[in-house]
């Protein structure tokens, strides 16, 4: 197959083009410029898409010996992954931009544009498995990327290949300082990639106007102020500077956000506990369920995942949670498994602390 390897200038791209040379495809690597103005150099393991990083890709796929190319996404990226950030958070909600560069950029805009020229897959270095044609997680479990893979389609599997699925991370390290490959002990990327200081609260303040509000507890009294809702997501605990402290002395943690109002509402962490999530937006990675269907629900890209029970209704999915999840935000994707298989996902718009 004529295979084109997404080469981010880290070690798990780098060996993922590898091993799809080993395994007798035609590959081509391309990197992805993600940034109108990419830094030199990347500080330790915060962000990626640097000159450096695209620099490391070259290296690799010479050593390698595939043809390699520089993609420019930025506008698309911008647009698609980095304007939609800033306004979900202006809105309330609290977005994963892995998982919307997964679908929005790495297998919609770069699968389009690779089935143009007539590749018939793309390669990632993502830690996930493809099983007759189903998604799943990969052996390592730490380093298990299927949740912020969740939001593909059947035919966008079809068309994608996980190499490193099946190995820890430890052994593709190994592997890539067998291969003479110079990235072989590059830190992995741990930020979120366009806010490479690490500071969020920092990035979103110079994008969305102050909007000064106030705290309230579950019974609408007044606790303190803040600057703009937008700073805050559900279940956060630091870094709310209440003056009031709680009745019972425990920590407050931000329940619910209303940007309309200025409104963060704060509360203990027993009432964080969600037990029903709806979502819209739903994407599958095979048919649609026809009925109820029992799974697992993942709200984060490591968290747990809970037995449940999905229904599809129209556009949305109803999920009633067999045990608790704790600090669900609207904006978050919800991915369902069943057993280590995705099934889907959805985009959660709200959530009930009992059964509706």
């Amino acid at each position: 197959m004529r295979v084109l390897a997404a080469m981010s200038g880290g070690v798990d791209s780098a060996v993922a083009a590898a091993r799809a040379v080993e395994a007798g495809h035609d590959v081509t690597g391309v990197h992805l410029a993600l940034s109108s103005n990419p830094k030199s150099f990347r500080t330790g393991a915060r962000g990626c898409c640097t000159l450096e990083d695209a620099r490391d890709a070259r290296r690799a796929a010479d050593v390698i010996g595939i043809p390699f190319y520089v993609w420019d996404m930025a506008e698309r990226f911008r647009a698609d992954v980095i304007d939609d950030f800033v306004a979900e958070y202006a809105a309330g909600r609290t977005p994963n931009p892995c998982l919307r560069c997964n679908e929005k950029i790495k297998f919609t805009a770069v699968l389009d544009k690779a089935r143009a020229l007539d590749f018939d897959a793309v390669c990632t270095g993502h830690y996930a498995q493809i099983r007759d044609g189903r998604l799943t997680r990969a052996v390592d479990p730490d380093k298990d990327q299927s949740y912020v893979l969740g939001v593909l389609t059947a035919d966008q599997l079809a068309q994608a290949m996980f190499p490193l699925g099946d190995t820890p991370k430890t052994a593709v390290r190994l592997e890539a300082e067998a291969r003479g490959l110079a990235v072989a002990d590059k830190p992995d990327s741990h930020d979120i990639c366009f806010i490479a200081d690490g500071d969020t609260s920092g990035f979103l303040r110079d994008r969305i106007p102050a909007a000064p509000g106030t705290f309230v507890d579950t019974t609408g009294r007044t606790v303190g102020e803040h600057d703009g809702a937008f700073a805050f997501t559900v279940g956060q605990r630091r870094g709310l500077r209440i003056g009031t402290p709680a009745p019972d002395g425990k920590p407050r943690y931000v329940l619910d956000i209303t940007p309309a109002t200025g409104t963060v509402t704060v509360g203990s962490a027993e009432e964080l506990d969600v037990v029903h999530i709806t979502g819209d937006r739903p994407r599958w990675c095979g048919p649609a369920p026809l009925g109820p269907v029992e799974c697992a629900a993942q709200i984060r890209a490591h968290g747990e995942a809970v037995p449940a029970v999905a229904v599809l209704e129209g556009d949305r999915v109803v999920l009633e949670l067999r045990q608790p999840l704790r600090a669900v935000a609207a904006g978050q994707a919800v991915v369902l498994y069943d057993d280590d298989a995705v099934l889907g996902s959805a985009t959660i718009t709200a959530t009930a602390t009992v059964c509706a």
